[in-house]
């Protein structure tokens, strides 16, 4: 069926949830990988594959290591986008927006949520700095594994982002490629236009 304007909702995250939900359906590979791309302040970007985490107060929520690349660039460009991809249903959606950091409870409480492995790599790791080989990497996990019995602490610099959405675009593939594409804006009143994209 093609994606049509009468159809469409005035909300684009019910759109949203609903094609996400599908793709779940559908069994898509990872479909809360999303593909999130941010810039430095002087405008060199830079990508790299993330885990959605679901929508809280109409923004996009992710989460990182702070003292990441992406978490530097965000610190200073506080402006990203992202890409959802799901081949098993012919849809894409494309967020971009401004983003702003999670509160240390909030990010807390989904850390503690996480695997015990994943909380210890998380601590052990300095994202995107480089380190020596893997060795030093397992030893430090083990180390931690030893120092923290119990509960890991959350790392000072580990947490969540939010992405509030200037626009959303969804794209749905069509035969000779005349695909259908519906962006959502925000508007000043809160709303959202809606218009078509030619492909």
């Amino acid at each position: 069926m093609p994606l049509l304007e009468s159809e469409a909702p005035d909300d684009p995250l019910d759109l949203f949830s609903r094609w996400y939900g599908d793709a779940q359906r559908a069994g898509a590979p990872q479909p809360d990988a999303i593909a999130l791309a941010t810039a430095s302040i002087t405008g060199e970007p830079s990508a790299r594959m993330v885990l959605f985490k679901g929508i809280e107060d109409g923004a996009f929520v992710f989460y990182s290591d702070h003292g990441s690349r992406k978490g530097k660039e965000l610190a200073t460009n506080p402006r990203a986008a992202v890409v959802f991809y799901w081949s098993a249903t012919r849809h894409q959606v494309r967020v971009s927006g401004r983003v702003r950091k999670l509160s240390r409870a909030a990010s807390a409480a989904y850390f503690h949520s996480r695997p015990r492995g994943a909380q210890l790599s998380a601590l052990a790791s300095k994202q995107s700095r480089v380190v020596r080989s893997r060795e030093v990497l397992e030893d430090a996990v083990l180390k931690l594994a030893k120092r923290y019995p119990d509960e890991v602490p959350l790392p000072r610099d580990w947490g969540g982002y939010s992405l509030r959405p200037r626009w959303i675009e969804f794209w749905e593939s069509r035969e000779d490629r005349l695909h259908d594409r519906l962006r959502y804006v925000k508007v000043a009143s809160g709303g959202w236009r809606l218009e078509r994209l030619s492909p």
